[in-house]
């Protein structure tokens, strides 16, 4: 993780609230919690001009939508994000997907899932209940898309999903 990331992740506020969407009013506490630290990470972003996505939740903060952009070569690169809440959660990270980018690279799995395993499964699993949806964005999908994307674009293949 760079020096930026890890600046980013720390000024984000931390969770404490152990709930999943079954858990009715702790669950409503836990929402709360997240959209605070997302409208923190949003923030930050604007401020220091690095803004890259936009997400919004039904009202049941179970499902959540949006999009997600990266810049390569001066070119905005912009994809639809979703994802759910597992029942699991807060111990079982959300799967992040890019459904548009659905098998244009190994390091994701059926219906656009990002890979998450081996670097930031084990973090998740680490900072239960702290981590929540601003975490897995900043810690999981900005780098997975920092990843992938220049080599998306140098293979090609994603020419349509510029802006």
């Amino acid at each position: 993780m760079d020096e930026g990331t890890k600046e980013t992740v720390n000024k984000l506020p931390l969770l404490s609230v152990r709930a999943s969407p079954r858990d009715k009013d702790a669950w409503t506490a836990r929402l709360k919690e997240e959209l605070t630290s997302l409208i923190q990470y949003v923030k930050l972003n604007k401020e220091q001009d690095k803004d890259w996505f936009q997400i919004e939740c039904n009202k049941t903060g179970t499902r959540w939508s949006g999009k997600c952009w990266y810049y390569y070569e001066q070119i905005r690169y912009e994809f639809d994000l979703e994802f759910e809440i597992p029942v699991t959660y807060p111990e079982t990270a959300p799967e992040l997907k890019l459904p548009q980018l659905e098998g244009l690279t190994s390091k994701m799995y059926r219906g656009g899932k990002i890979c998450q395993t081996i670097h930031f499964q084990p973090l998740w699993s680490r900072n239960v209940p702290r981590f929540g949806i601003a975490h897995s964005l900043a810690l999981s999908l900005g780098p997975w898309l920092a990843a992938e994307i220049p080599d998306l674009v140098g293979r090609g293949v994603i020419d349509k999903f510029k802006k």
